[in-house]
């Protein structure tokens, strides 16, 4: 599990040392008013990056049991489970089981 933590730790420090640069080469794509040769190298730059500095590769972990499995909408740093256990327990306030 903590192998897991530390991949995932670096994988955002690797994004977030590259974000900048692959929004401006992903502006200078999509601008038409510049000549094709920039764009394809800024194609060619943009592909040459390693796919694991990629934001899909990011896993959302729940901070009481590290899960990363069905998060909840609202409150997104709890797992479902998690969430369910606290909303039971009555940890988080002004929050109540429905009735219908």
């Amino acid at each position: 599990m903590k192998k897991q933590i530390k991949k995932d730790k670096n994988i955002r420090k690797l994004f977030a040392q590259q974000e900048l640069d692959n929004i401006i080469l992903k502006s200078i794509i999509k601008n038409e008013n510049l000549s094709l040769i920039v764009k394809w190298n800024a194609v060619s730059k943009l592909a040459s990056f390693s796919r694991s500095q990629n934001k899909t590769r990011f896993v959302n972990r729940c901070i009481l049991t590290n899960r990363k499995a069905k998060f909840n909408r609202i409150f997104k740093k709890f797992s479902r489970l998690s969430f369910l256990n606290l909303a039971r327990s009555g940890t988080i306030s002004g929050l109540k089981k429905s009735s219908w």
